[in-house]
């Protein structure tokens, strides 16, 4: 491995959401459950991380791969036990397809989708999780009224909390399960802090602990509806209940360098750092041409702009890192972060 030029000086881990390895593909399995795999016969999820850490100017703690259900047992385990072998520690982000965690026609269904995938953590003994389960991508529409909202916020209480139950998690190795709310058109109820934290709050008062938290993403703020300054209050609440600790570090609307955030990341890393309660921090970019995400181009053709500017999606995801390495140990230096 190329010697690390950089040195993470936080207590804060660092690491990378492998979206810049296209979905389609990769992460998505086919027909089969059997995941992609390179012309060596190598996994092509695994084979992206190993390069990532190869490239990547500063070590890395984490890694958080987006799980799809159907995958085999086998492509699995090979995938979680090889990021263990590049000593990272392995996240879950739980990804539900073709049922809608909103309405409760589909609530057994959902169960079934997300047990498969908090088995999987708990077979490998992984400590957090996330999911994107609180409504179906791209596919629900906008509460209606403020009582469809709420019957939403309900009925997604409902779901995860009984999987907390079912599946015995407060007897696991699972530590914490982190919610992410999605831009608008990704999602249409759950599309901000404000909107996803009675989901939080109230499965955690179902269940008698701050088990769930909400992700935030920059990303899903800058396309949202609220300024840098109310999620940065909105964070400190989150902190405040003990329901933060995970901040994804991605570009609003492109998904893709740095370069092209226009001061959400930055602004919003200070204020996850000023809550005390920041543990992780991601780095995200997708690749503009991902076949699985041409629904989201088409949505808002500013999501397929290539940010690459001559390097490969790898060298990008690799300057990221060291940027928010460098970011990190400013913001301990300034004093804001231990």
């Amino acid at each position: 491995m190329t010697a690390k030029t950089l040195l993470n000086k936080t207590s804060v881990k660092l690491g990378f959401v492998p979206a810049h390895i296209q979905l389609a593909g990769s992460h998505i399995p086919d027909e089969s459950g059997r995941l992609g795999r390179n012309e060596k016969g190598k996994l092509k999820i695994l084979a992206g991380i190993a390069e990532i850490c190869e490239l990547s100017p500063v070590k890395l703690d984490a890694v958080q791969i987006m799980t799809f259900s159907g995958i085999v047992s086998e492509d699995s385990d090979e995938l979680i036990n090889g990021i263990y072998e590049l000593d990272l520690e392995p996240q879950l982000v739980l990804m539900v397809g073709g049922v809608d965690p909103v309405n409760p026609a589909d609530e057994d269904a959902c169960v079934e989708v997300l047990r498969a995938g908090v088995d999987i953590a708990k077979r490998h003994k992984i400590t957090h999780i996330g999911s994107t389960s609180a409504e179906a991508w791209m596919a629900s529409p906008a509460p209606a009224d403020e009582a469809e909202y709420k019957a939403r916020v309900t009925q997604c209480i409902r779901l995860h909390s009984r999987i907390f139950k079912e599946a015995d998690l407060s007897n696991s190795c699972i530590e914490s399960w982190n919610l992410e709310f999605l831009r608008p058109g990704e999602m249409n109820t759950f599309t901000s802090i404000r909107t996803l934290q009675p989901v939080v709050e109230g499965i955690n008062s179902e269940i008698g602990c701050s088990f769930f938290k909400v992700l935030v993403d920059a990303a899903h703020c800058g396309d949202g509806d609220f300024s840098i300054t109310e999620n940065a209050s909105l964070m400190k609440q989150l902190a405040e209940a003990d329901e933060f600790d995970v901040y994804h570090a991605s570009a609003h609307t492109t998904r893709g360098c740095l370069s092209t955030d226009d001061g959400w990341v930055g602004a919003l890393l200070t204020a996850a750092a000023e809550t005390g309660h920041l543990k992780y921090v991601f780095s995200e970019i997708f690749h503009h041409e991902d076949p699985a995400l041409q629904a989201l181009r088409d949505f808002d053709p500013r999501h397929g702009v290539d940010t690459t500017d001559g390097r490969s999606y790898s060298q990008t995801v690799a300057e990221n890192l060291g940027n928010l390495a460098h970011r990190l140990n400013n913001l301990k230096n300034r004093g804001l972060l231990a």
